[in-house]
């Protein structure tokens, strides 16, 4: 079994990786069928900076389904052996549905801008 994060706030997918307010975690069959999903809340600090992919790798996560997330949270998350698939938007539950039944099919682009606190996505 693998298993997909999703960085969540409110049961949507957040715009930020980094910013996040908790994850959610599906782990699905080997016949892609969602057999659990759980929270898993978010580290303090920005996602990249933090050890959320190690720990996220740890609990079995193969793939992440984000919004936005710069190139330095992609190379942590890579690094760790998690697949990064961005651009996705609204329900958590559509967006991995979505994924298991097309595969990814947007553009898979890196976050480069700089946010309302001053923090730029690409480092």
């Amino acid at each position: 079994m693998n298993k997909i994060a999703i960085p969540t706030d409110q049961g949507m997918v957040d715009s930020h990786f980094g910013h996040c307010a908790y994850y959610t975690i599906f782990t699905i069959s080997e016949d892609s069928k969602i057999t659990k999903s759980e929270r898993f809340d978010s580290p303090k600090g920005c996602g990249c900076k933090s050890n959320i992919a190690p720990v996220l790798s740890e609990i079995g996560v193969k793939v992440m389904l984000a919004g936005g997330i710069g190139q330095g949270a992609r190379n942590v998350l890579g690094n760790s052996g998690i697949k990064v698939f961005s651009g996705y938007s609204g329900d958590v539950d559509k967006a991995v549905n979505d994924y298991l039944k097309n595969g990814y099919s947007g553009e898979n682009g890196t976050c480069d801008h700089i946010h309302e606190d001053g923090h730029s996505c690409s480092h």
